[in-house]
């Protein structure tokens, strides 16, 4: 598989080049090459993979000032009529994404494709000079993180991993809180994304006109193993392991994100997950009931704790995803929308007498032992703190979605590297959920190096 991987890249390299050369028909040739970008010009973008999460991206996108839309690349030629009807009847469209890096008039390109294409476009993208909003997961594949990184400090090209939900104003106030110590020394996390539908469970719509005339089938395969033509894994890919990263790709890495986000971790140095194709026995090869144990060691900005995480896509029961972080002296609880801090201290007397020893002890040892405790306890010491709730709700005109683009486009007019999810932090968020996968059908622990960012052999 890595042979034909590195024989693809080649291929995709050698035609890119082929592609600038003047021996190749360019289709823009007519079009004037604008003058470069200032900070008070429009910055113009396009979108690379045009399905459900590419929509999504270019809407949250135009919800900034002074961004255009002026270009669409997908494999799907509905989607391509589409993008005109919705946004512009004067969009230009191709299936072919190289046309676009091609273009010396777009500043900036969102990735939104199958995971499988994530960093074959993103450092395609950064050569040519584009600026990159990179969907989650940053990478389909562990060793493919750094070849990222690497393109990005080369290029120095602004990029901007896009696990929109911590740009949101609770998990602003989430990382305040813990800032502040407000719970005392972080011991564990625990995190669920649950769903219960079919829509939820990646079991969408399938367009009538779908065949291999509508849909360049060959050049979505990429480097996944060949096969013949199958809309359902065209339109489904987050089912099948050759083009996505199943639930802990697609659900764990926003888990993961806002956790490294509010905390200032960087990642865990053991994962192990374990879970089950529970319900959704559709064809798919990944499953849809996950739980991973994820080690974090000791930094210099939080104690060393555990998190758990869940995801299942057939929870009938009550749904409620939330992140919640324990300490010490309480606890913070948040989702979307809004964050409740509960601070509760123990008292400094042990107390005695229920339900422990105290009362297996001779009568004499129990005087004894009570004539030393209130010698070393005062009574202000044996009475907890009252318990302390805080609620912050997320303000209405909170809009995570364009506020992550929003750092991305200001950080493109400055010239800047600095966005909220650079390649480092994608990868660092990325490569854990990644290994979640990884332990998962190789049903083994992952030993991960969060400093140099690496799977270390099992020690």
């Amino acid at each position: 598989m890595q042979s034909t991987r590195r024989k693809f890249i080649k291929s995709v390299g050698m035609a890119s080049a082929l592609f600038a050369t003047d021996s190749f028909a360019k289709p823009f040739n007519i079009i004037k090459d604008l003058k470069k970008v200032s900070p008070n010009d429009k910055l113009r973008f396009a979108t690379i993979g045009f399905g459900i999460q590419g929509h999504g991206d270019t809407r949250a996108a135009l919800r900034n000032p002074d961004v255009e839309f002026v270009a669409v690349a997908d494999l799907y030629d509905g989607r391509l009529t589409h993008a005109k009807e919705a946004f512009n009847k004067d969009l230009f469209t191709t299936r072919d994404y190289r046309e676009i890096l091609d273009r010396k008039d777009i500043d900036a390109v969102i990735v939104a494709t199958p995971d499988h294409w994530h960093d074959h476009i993103s450092i395609a993208a950064m050569k040519a000079g584009k600026n990159v909003y990179c969907q989650k997961p940053m990478v389909q594949h562990i060793d493919e993180g750094h070849a990222m990184i690497d393109t990005w400090r080369k290029t120095g090209k602004t990029v901007q991993v896009g696990s929109q939900p911590s740009s949101g104003a609770a998990y602003a106030e989430a990382r305040r809180l813990m800032k502040t110590g407000a719970i005392g020394e972080l011991n564990f996390i625990e995190a669920t994304y649950d769903r219960y539908s079919a829509l939820g469970a990646w079991t969408y719509s399938i367009p009538p006109d779908a065949s291999p005339k509508t849909i360049d089938w060959d050049t979505f395969l990429g480097d996944a193993p060949k096969r013949p033509f199958d809309a359902t894994r065209f339109f489904r890919w987050r089912n099948y392991r050759d083009y996505g990263t199943g639930v802990a790709g697609d659900l764990f890495v926003h888990l993961i994100t806002g956790m490294h986000f509010a905390t200032g971790a960087i990642g865990p140095e053991r994962i192990f997950a374990s879970g089950e194709l529970s319900y959704w026995k559709d064809g798919r090869d990944v499953p849809d009931v996950m739980v991973t144990v994820l080690d974090y060691p000791q930094t210099e900005k939080h104690t060393k704790f555990q998190a758990v995480l869940r995801v299942n896509f057939a929870n009938a029961g009550s749904i409620k995803n939330v992140t919640r972080i324990v300490g010490t002296e309480g606890e913070i609880l948040w989702n979307a929308q809004g964050l409740t801090l509960t601070k509760r201290k123990l008292p400094k007397a042990p107390g005695y007498g229920s339900g422990e020893s105290y009362a297996t002890f001779s009568n004499e040892m129990q005087a004894e032992y009570k004539k030393e405790y209130d010698a070393k306890y005062a009574e202000s010491d044996r009475v907890a703190p009252p318990v302390e709730e805080i609620k912050y709700e997320t303000p209405k005109e909170d809009d995570p979605h364009a506020q992550h683009f929003r750092n991305f486009f200001d950080n493109v007019r400055k010239g800047s590297q600095e966005t909220a999810q650079d390649p480092v932090f994608g990868f660092r968020a990325a490569a854990p959920a990644l290994a979640c996968n990884l332990s998962y059908f190789e049903n083994k622990i992952v030993h991960w190096d969060p400093v140099a960012m690496k799977v270390l052999k099992k020690k």
